[in-house]
């Protein structure tokens, strides 16, 4: 072996030889993908305007940039308003903002984190993830609310990743569930371990969309459970869902995952209904 292929040749962190022929194959991987997205531009999947991205840059900062953000409970996310507790009688209390109806009727979880609301035409994304059978917009909802996570700087990653569940009949009917889709690359990119079994749902339930308001906490109760409760107990475990409209659903699979010994429960969810 000459001089130049020996020099080449490195050690990885397990002591095992990587061929000199690695970083070439790497380079050309990467040069070929620039080549292809250079020659077949995509589309934005908010405006369909030309873009290399699957959001272009003014899509990406209008409605998921800092100028996009705003001040929400740290408990249910929606936007604060008049009835929020102060900033002082928080810091004074150790507590989060809270919004009126948390502190009146504090919810099973511990704290929901979200990306964006449930709006247009942010809402498209998550249609077409859900019913278009888009699936490859999941890892851009997965990369947009792992930005919205990291972001805050008070919150504490999850130990285990859970999804919210779907019944075997919508399973097969939409032959994925959208919550672990958006989990997996989740979970990659946050280094978090993900458990996609770790709760279950026992019954068929209506979608809570369809069901009148005062009916939904009856739609859903009872609708979930914890195969092996040693890997909720004592940990903090973050739930993860496309949409969040009423917090029923996830109210009860916090519940759920409380009683079986979870520690804290956060709700990482990548869009929030507004309240009506």
């Amino acid at each position: 072996m000459n001089d130049k292929k020996r020099a080449a040749r490195q050690r990885d962190g397990d002591g095992r030889v990587r061929s000199y022929h690695a970083p070439l194959s790497a380079l050309l991987r990467r040069w070929g993908g620039m080549l292809l997205h250079r020659l077949l531009p995509g589309a934005c999947a908010l405006c369909g305007g030309d873009s290399y991205h699957a959001l272009c840059a003014g899509c990406a900062a209008q409605f998921f940039g800092p100028a996009a953000a705003i001040a929400r409970c740290h408990v249910c996310a929606n936007p604060l308003d008049g009835h929020a507790l102060p900033a002082r009688d928080a810091a004074r209390q150790g507590t989060a903002l809270l919004c009126g109806v948390c502190q009146a009727h504090p919810p099973a979880f511990d704290r929901t984190l979200v990306a964006a609301d449930y709006a247009m035409p942010v809402d498209q994304l998550v249609l077409q993830l859900k019913f278009g059978h888009r699936l490859a917009l999941a890892p851009l909802c997965a990369r947009l609310l792992r930005d919205s996570v990291l972001s805050q700087p008070d919150f504490t990653l999850p130990a285990l990743l859970c999804p919210v569940p779907l019944g075997p009949r919508r399973l097969a009917e939409r032959g994925y569930n959208q919550a672990l889709e958006i989990a997996r690359p989740l979970a990659s990119s946050l280094g978090i371990a993900l458990h996609a079994q770790l709760a279950v749902r026992l019954r068929e339930t209506a979608a809570q969309s369809s069901i009148a308001p005062d009916r939904r906490q009856q739609n859903i109760a009872g609708a979930f459970a914890v195969p092996d409760a040693a890997l909720v107990a004592g940990r903090h475990i973050g739930v993860v869902d496309d949409v969040m409209t009423s917090g029923r659903t996830l109210n009860e699979l916090a519940a759920t995952l409380k009683r079986h010994g979870a520690a804290r429960v956060s709700n990482l969810v990548f869009a929030r209904t507004p309240p009506h």
